[in-house]
């Protein structure tokens, strides 16, 4: 199925408005608010300095031997000092040297509402379930509003969203195997929308200062640097998928491509969770991490979520966009119901392809003691993985869920400060 047009977007949007709407002001009003609880106070404990990284992983676009909702269902619940290891975290500056903090968590007290669906439902497609649902947003008009605006591009082919002028939330595989950093994350960038600039004709002078010329050049050139980087990264993503390149290929010079304002990445963390050795049977839950720009972006970011059940939410519907890489360059979103949740995980029939991991994951509730709506980033899409039901491997699509000590760790890496991450 090609783009989707605006105008049919707009339909499923009014639609959406009208459903939404229609449950504005139901009798429990409570369970559309946004819930407001304490969350565990992270906070840092050691910080060790490791060697450099070799960066020769090589990126993977499934993710295979997971643990999944049913195989959890069987593991006591994490401990104190098995959250402390987990939640502990490594540090990846851009001259290539690292980190490893360890954490301490306080106050942890996981509610009993913090629990996940039951069941799991056998399925056989993969990806894009049936008829692909997802709505390219090519009109500049809504890709550069909120909140598709949040959503990034980063360099080694995943996406990510801004939680921050200066952060953004991605998927930990997005830069990391696992056991080693990919190839490329040395100089890891991230692009966000723009409109496409005018060139200048000849003869034609600039407007500002000549330092201000002076620095646009240098960035200009850094971005054709990083956009060399960018090339490389898709085509390693794509690499062995040589069936369909050509026709994505002639649709991407029929239509004018987005412009990206690219910035490199200062540094990068990692939940010592995600690493192998660490965490083998829960590895998944982990596959986040947050990436530090050098440049503060003027766009609007959004603000993270914590919310115990989305299937008790109205028709379980979580939304994300991202960058998927059968519509090269193009920003897509899509939405969908939920289909099963535990603490961590969750499963569903979101249509998307390689190139949307990393998307941030959201819902729209009503803020408390208000009427206004608002979105929050509550999970992170984690990608196409193969996970072990009843001892065989399933396909499905699976977000990672921010739970409480994740929302703390997340915070405390954005705002440095552990007593700014109290509560949701």
């Amino acid at each position: 199925m090609g783009p989707v047009p605006l105008t049919l977007l707009l339909c499923v949007s009014a639609l959406a408005v009208l459903v939404s709407a229609a449950v504005d002001d139901p009798t429990g009003d409570d369970d559309y608010t946004w819930p407001q609880r304490k969350v565990p106070l992270v906070q840092e404990k050691q910080t060790v300095h490791l060697g450099s990284s070799e960066f020769l992983a090589k990126p993977q676009t499934e993710l295979h031997g997971i643990c999944g909702i049913e195989c959890q269902r069987g593991f006591p619940e994490p401990s104190l000092d098995d959250l402390e290891q987990l939640l502990s975290y490594e540090t990846m500056y851009e001259n290539g040297t690292r980190t490893l903090t360890t954490v301490t968590i306080q106050e942890l007290n996981v509610s009993n509402d913090w629990m996940g669906g039951s069941g799991l439902h056998t399925r056989r497609r993969r990806e894009v379930y049936g008829t692909d649902t997802r709505f390219t947003i090519a009109d500049k008009q809504y890709s550069l509003k909120y909140p598709f605006s949040t959503s990034v591009k980063i360099s080694t082919g995943c996406s990510g969203v801004l939680v921050s002028p200066k952060h953004v939330l991605t998927a930990a595989h997005c830069i990391h195997n696992g056991t080693d950093y990919l190839d490329g994350v040395q100089k890891l960038s991230v692009g966000v929308l723009k409109e496409r600039s005018r060139r200048k004709g000849k003869g034609q002078k600039r407007k500002g200062r000549k330092g201000k010329g002076q620095m646009k050049r240098k960035e200009e050139e850094e971005d054709e640097e990083i956009n060399e980087n960018i090339e490389i990264g898709e085509k390693q993503e794509r690499k062995g998928k040589g069936k369909g390149r050509r026709n994505r290929s002639r649709r991407s010079t029929t239509s004018e491509q987005p412009s990206f304002r690219w910035t490199r990445v200062k540094q990068m963390q990692v939940p010592k969770g995600w690493f192998k050795g660490i965490s083998e049977n829960i590895v998944a839950d982990y596959d986040y991490a947050i990436l530090e720009l050098k440049r503060a972006q003027k766009t609007k970011y959004m603000d993270l979520g914590v919310i115990p059940s989305i299937k008790k939410l109205p028709a379980g519907r979580i939304h994300f966009s991202g960058f998927d890489d059968d519509r090269p360059g193009n920003l897509v979103y899509r939405f969908c119901s939920v289909s099963e949740e535990s603490n961590d995980l969750l499963y569903q029939y979101c249509d998307a392809k390689p190139g949307s991991s990393g998307s941030g994951v959201y819902i729209r509730l009503k803020e408390p003691g208000k009427k206004k709506w608002k979105r929050k980033i509550i999970g992170v899409f984690s990608g196409h993985q193969w996970v072990d039901v009843n001892g065989m491997q399933q396909d499905y699509n699976v977000a990672v869920r921010i739970t409480p000590p994740k929302y703390a760790q997340i915070c405390l890496w954005v705002h440095g400060d552990s007593s700014q991450c109290r509560g949701t």
